[in-house]
């Protein structure tokens, strides 16, 4: 092996959207081979209390469930790489002149790309969450969501997404 081949490189980092393409993959496939347990009608609308008050035919409660599962991360995730790629993207950050200054910018897109991948990801997983929820409804004749797991899970996203807002912007916090 030559020498100069045992120079210390970066690690070679794979796209954060690629990641979110592989778990938007795993993310279809739970929503199409769960959906199979679902009855031709779908209770899809449910009241606070739980009770169902909107139905859809099963195929296209699947189409709408892996709409938003799949394509509104991708797309989210999609349009912030491509418009991240151009010289002169305009990025929103706290400590803009700073943090985009050539000698960081391409970190800090790095950093403000990543931080998308995650957030796309999140909301996958949420949404499979309460498509998984809306199954578990549906094997119950007439149809009930679990209120209070829907709003479990809905405090964790909502969590999560403050800590994932907190860490970005403590990321781009005031320089000195």
């Amino acid at each position: 092996m030559p020498l100069d081949s045992l120079t210390t490189q970066p690690p070679q980092r794979s796209s954060p959207l690629a990641g979110t393409a592989l778990l938007a993959a795993g993310a279809a496939a739970f929503v199409c081979i769960s959906g199979r347990s679902l009855p031709d009608t779908v209770g899809s609308h449910f009241a606070a209390s739980g009770n169902a008050t909107g139905f859809l035919p099963r195929a296209l409660y699947l189409r709408l469930t892996l709409i938003f599962v799949v394509l509104l991360p991708l797309a989210i995730n999609l349009v912030a790489s491509l418009s991240l790629r151009s010289v002169n993207a305009r990025v929103n950050i706290p400590n803009r002149d700073y943090w985009l200054a050539p000698e960081r910018k391409a970190e800090s897109v790095e950093f403000v790309r990543r931080q998308i991948a995650r957030f796309s990801a999140m909301l996958m997983v949420f949404i499979c969450y309460v498509h998984w929820l809306v199954v578990r409804a549906n094997a119950l004749t007439p149809p009930l969501l679990s209120s209070p797991w829907f709003m479990a899970g809905l405090i964790a996203f909502l969590v999560s997404a403050l800590l994932w807002a907190t860490n970005f912007l403590r990321r781009f916090r005031a320089v000195a």
